[in-house]
């Protein structure tokens, strides 16, 4: 299967991770389909380098078949802010539940979810008060990051502390398994981290926490080279990596 044909689905592509992921993505051979849900975003996704561009609630089961229908992967941000934190509905995460209860059976895309350093054994990577006032949030995204690997679709969930506008650097920190690796990284280095971990073999369904290098005080870091398109890889749609 040609690599031209691997289709990338960023949801939503309207937040600032989704933003930096097309403007990445739209750099590679990958066909990249961008997923919003207002249209004053479609025009910022094709300007930020979609191919495609689907307008969709997140609620509409059947606008969710077709904005995944053919797609080989999908690279997701699962976060919510503002009150929501605190008090009233919270929807952390239900996006990419209800795309993957749209994916078709016999469709196995591979989820790449970006997550935050605080929910479950990576709890310790973010101060008590702040775990206190996120309480809330980190349950729901400890249950869509549960309901993801139950799935059983390939994954690869990346946690991170805050995210910045600074420049990418591919100079990152990776911690699994509760490592003490916590701080913030550029949203630069997380869009290429999200596309590496699509052609890094040794990610496949597993869990890491990770932060640029010149913001963390890890302590325990993992060693692992992330392989993405500058190395020469692409995906394809039996998963593995092949020279472009």
């Amino acid at each position: 299967m040609p690599h031209e044909s691997y289709r990338v689905l960023v949801a939503d592509a309207a937040t600032p991770v989704g933003i930096a992921l097309l403007s990445y993505l739209g750099e590679t051979e990958y066909v990249l389909r961008a997923l919003v849900t207002d249209t004053d975003a479609e025009r910022r996704a094709h300007n930020a380098g979609a191919d495609e561009v689907v307008h969709a609630d997140f609620e509409n089961h059947h606008a969710l078949v077709d904005a995944v229908a053919d797609v080989d992967a999908i690279c997701c941000t699962a976060t919510d802010g503002g009150l929501g934190r605190v008090a009233g509905p919270l929807d952390a995460g239900r996006g990419l539940r209800n795309l993957l209860d749209a994916v078709d059976d016999d469709s196995r895309p591979y989820v790449v979810l970006h997550s935050t350093i605080g929910v479950g054994d990576s709890r310790q990577g973010m101060v008590l008060p702040r775990r206190l006032y996120n309480h809330r949030l980190l349950r729901a995204l400890d249950e869509t990051e549960r309901y993801l690997r139950e799935r059983g679709v390939p994954y690869t969930v990346l946690r991170t502390g805050a995210t910045t506008d600074d420049a990418r650097s591919h100079d990152v920190v990776t911690g699994e398994g509760g490592d003490e690796v916590s701080g913030r990284i550029g949203r630069a280095d997380l869009a290429w981290l999200m596309t590496a971990a699509l052609t890094t073999p040794e990610a496949r369904n597993r869990t890491f926490e990770v932060a640029s290098a010149g913001a963390t005080t890890a302590g325990d870091a993992v060693d692992f080279a992330w392989s993405g398109p500058e190395a020469g890889l692409v995906a394809r749609r039996s998963g593995y990596s092949i020279p472009s």
